[in-house]
C-alpha cells in the first residue's frame, strides 16, 4: 500500500521521539489514526476526555524531554484541548497537537464542527500549520516539530481528512532535532556581575526552574559569595536539596527566612525565574541581577539594575571563577536560622497530627512524604494540595514534584501522575488531588487507569469544599460563599469502577493506609482522606492588604450569623495564627 500523508507524518513524529499519542478517535481523526495503527511505532493512548490526555501528556514531555502528541478531531474534539495546550506553554512542554480539521472542500463555509486553527489555538500554540496540500508535509510536521522541541512548547498540526488520505509527497520523513540549551551570557555581561558582586556587603539568590541543569553550581556561587538562596515553587527541586544556603520560599507559599533575604540584601541574584508575584519582590533600593534563557523575562516583575541573557548553568560557570569570595556571614546565619524557627513552627500539626481529628492535611503530606520511594513523583492539584506539597514534602535529584504551577489549572494532577506512569512504568506516581479537581477530571478517567492497569495513586484531599477559593475570598475580604459542595465516599466509587478504594477518617489508620496504598501494584489506587477544611496555611510574610482583608472576611462571616466558623477557623489554627 502507497503511503499516504497520515502516513508520512506519524513517521516524522516517529523520527522525532513521539512514543506516545493521547486522545478520542472519531470522524475528521479516523484516517489519522488508522495511519498511526498501521505505523505501529506511536502507541495510542485512548482517554475519555481530551483535555485529561493533555496533562497526561504534560507530564510525559516535562519528565521525558521528548515531544508528546495529543489528539483531537473537528471542532469539539479540538476545542477540548485547548486548557491542557495552554498548560504546556506556560510550562514549558513540548506537546505536539494533532487536530481533526473539516475536508477541503468545505472550508470557510460554515460547516458542520469547523473551527479556524489559526484563530482558536493562537493563545495556546507557538507554531500552527494546516495540511490542505500533501506537499506542505514536510515543512509543516517539520516546523511542528522543530519549534516544539526549540521552544518547549506545544505546536498544532491541523489535518483534513481527506487530506490525510492522500498520497504523500517523495520527501524525506526524517526530523534533525535542533539543540536547545543555549550558551553561557557574552563575556562582557559576566564581568560586569562580578563586578556589581564583588561590590555588594549583602547577596541573596533567586532561583527557579530555569536552575534544573544548575543545582551544583549555585550551590557554589551560593558558597563563594555567602549568600542565602531561596527560590520559587519550580525552584525548590533544582535548589532545596543538601544545600545548607537554603532559606525557603516567599510569596503565598511561603516559608522559611526567603522573604527577608530577597528583601533586605543589597544584590539580589535571580536566576532562571519568572516568579509572577511581584508583591513579594523587592520593587526599590536592592540592586536586581536577573539571568534567563528567555529574554521576554527579563524586567517585567522588577525593575533591573542587569539584565542578563543566557543559560544559568553555564553562566554560573563563567561566572564563579571572577568573583572574590566573601567572608562575612552574618546575613546568611540570620536567614538561615529564621528558616529553622520557621520550619519548626510548620511541624507543628506534623507533630500533634495523631491526635488531631479530621486529618490534618500537614500530617497527610508528611506521611507521604516519608513513606514514599526516593524516586517517587509527586503531582499537585492546584489549590491547597500545592500549598501542603510545598512545605512538606523532600524533593531531591530523583523525587520530582509537578503541577499546573504558572498556568494554575484546576484538575491536573491525576491526568500528570497517569502519563508519568506511562512514561516511567513500576515508579510511584502520586497525585495530590483536591476533592473538586478530582470529580471534575480526574473520576471519569479513572476508567482508563482500571482498563491500562496502571498503578496510579490519587490521593483525594477530602474537604468537602474548594479549599484554596475559600482562603482566597478571605483575604479579599469578602465572606465565602460558592465553595462547598457535597462528596460521595471516592474509595466506594473507586471500588465500583474497578480501583482499588481506600478510605481514611481516623489519624491513627492513616500512615497503614498510606504504606497499603503506595505497595499496591496491580492497578491504579483511590486513597480517600477525610481533612480538615479549617486547616490554614499562612505565608512567613503576610503583605498588609492580605491581613485586612482576611481579618475583613471574618468579620463579614461573623456579622452574617458564621461566628461560630470564625471560631473553627481560630481553634484550628491557634498555633500558626
Amino acid at each position: 500500500m502507497a503511503k499516504n500523508v497520515a502516513d508520512g507524518m506519524w513517521e516524522m513524529l516517529v523520527s522525532a521521539g513521539v512514543r506516545r499519542c493521547y486522545g478520542i478517535v472519531g470522524d475528521a481523526l479516523n484516517p489519522v489514526i488508522d495511519a498511526l495503527r498501521r505505523n505501529g511505532q506511536i502507541e495510542f493512548v485512548h482517554v475519555r476526555h481530551e483535555e485529561y490526555g493533555v496533562f497526561a501528556a504534560v507530564a510525559e514531555a516535562t519528565l521525558t524531554g521528548r515531544p508528546v502528541a495529543v489528539c483531537g478531531t473537528a471542532g469539539p474534539g479540538v476545542t477540548h484541548l485547548i486548557n491542557g495546550l495552554i498548560d504546556a506553554r506556560r510550562e514549558g512542554a513540548p506537546v505536539i497537537a494533532i487536530a481533526g480539521d473539516t475536508e477541503t472542500g468545505v472550508q470557510d463555509s460554515s460547516a458542520l464542527e469547523e473551527l479556524n486553527p489559526y484563530r482558536f489555538f493562537e493563545t495556546a500554540a507557538h507554531y500552527i500549520g494546516r495540511l490542505v496540500n500533501p506537499d506542505q508535509l514536510h515543512h509543516v510536521v517539520g516546523n511542528a516539530i522543530t519549534v516544539a522541541v526549540a521552544e518547549r512548547g506545544p505546536t498544532v498540526i491541523a489535518v483534513p481528512a481527506d487530506t490525510a488520505q492522500l498520497p504523500a509527497p517523495k520527501s524525506p520523513t526524517w526530523v534533525p532535532l535542533p539543540a536547545t540549551r543555549p550558551g553561557p551570557a557574552h563575556p562582557e555581561e559576566v564581568r560586569r556581575m562580578a563586578e556589581l558582586l564583588d561590590s555588594a556587603g549583602k547577596i541573596a539568590i533567586f532561583g527557579g526552574d530555569g536552575c534544573a541543569t544548575a543545582g551544583p553550581q549555585v550551590r557554589e556561587l551560593a558558597r563563594t559569595l555567602q549568600a542565602p538562596v531561596g527560590y520559587s515553587l519550580k525552584g525548590k527541586q533544582w535548589l532545596e536539596h543538601d544545600n545548607p544556603n537554603a532559606v525557603g520560599m516567599t510569596g503565598l507559599l511561603g516559608y522559611g527566612g526567603c522573604w527577608e533575604a530577597i528583601n533586605k540584601c543589597d544584590v539580589l541574584l535571580m536566576l532562571g525565574t519568572d516568579f509572577p508575584f511581584k508583591q513579594f519582590l523587592p520593587q526599590s533600593k536592592v540592586k536586581v541581577i536577573q539571568v534567563d534563557r528567555h529574554a521576554s523575562h527579563l524586567g517585567r516583575r522588577v525593575p533591573l539594575e542587569q539584565a542578563v541573557l543566557g543559560d544559568v548553568a553555564a553562566t554560573v560557570d563563567a561566572l564563579l571563577p571572577l568573583v572574590k569570595p566573601k567572608q562575612d556571614s552574618r546575613f546568611l546565619d540570620k536567614c538561615v536560622k529564621h528558616t529553622e524557627r520557621s520550619v519548626k513552627r510548620l511541624r507543628h500539626y506534623v507533630t500533634e497530627g495523631p491526635k488531631l481529628t479530621p486529618i490534618r492535611p500537614e500530617y497527610l503530606a508528611s506521611v507521604l512524604n516519608e513513606e514514599a520511594a526516593d524516586d517517587a513523583l509527586f503531582f499537585a492539584d492546584t489549590g491547597t494540595a500545592v500549598i501542603w506539597a510545598s512545605h512538606y514534602l523532600t524533593l531531591g535529584p530523583n523525587r520530582r514534584l509537578m503541577g499546573s504551577f504558572t498556568w494554575a489549572s484546576m484538575a491536573n494532577a491525576a491526568p500528570n501522575a497517569f502519563g508519568a506512569q506511562l512514561a516511567f512504568p513500576g515508579r510511584q506516581t502520586i497525585a495530590l488531588c483536591g476533592d473538586g479537581g478530582f470529580t471534575m477530571l480526574g473520576l471519569g478517567d479513572l476508567l482508563t487507569q482500571v482498563q491500562r492497569g496502571t498503578p496510579v495513586l490519587q490521593v483525594v484531599l477530602n474537604n468537602a469544599e474548594l479549599g484554596f477559593v475559600h482562603l482566597e475570598q478571605q483575604e479579599a475580604g469578602l465572606r465565602p460563599y460558592g465553595t462547598d459542595f457535597q462528596n460521595p465516599d471516592f474509595a466506594k466509587v473507586a471500588e465500583a469502577m474497578g480501583a482499588t478504594g481506600i478510605r481514611v477518617e481516623d489519624p491513627a489508620d492513616l500512615r497503614d493506609a498510606v504504606r497499603r496504598a503506595l505497595s499496591h501494584r496491580d492497578g491504579p489506587v483511590v486513597l480517600d482522606v477525610l481533612v480538615d477544611k479549617y486547616a490554614l496555611a499562612l505565608p512567613e510574610h503576610v503583605p498588609a492588604e492580605t491581613v485586612t482583608g482576611f481579618t475583613l472576611g471574618e468579620l463579614k462571616m461573623s456579622l452574617g450569623g458564621e461566628a461560630a466558623e470564625v471560631m473553627k477557623n481560630v481553634t484550628h489554627n491557634v498555633r500558626l495564627l
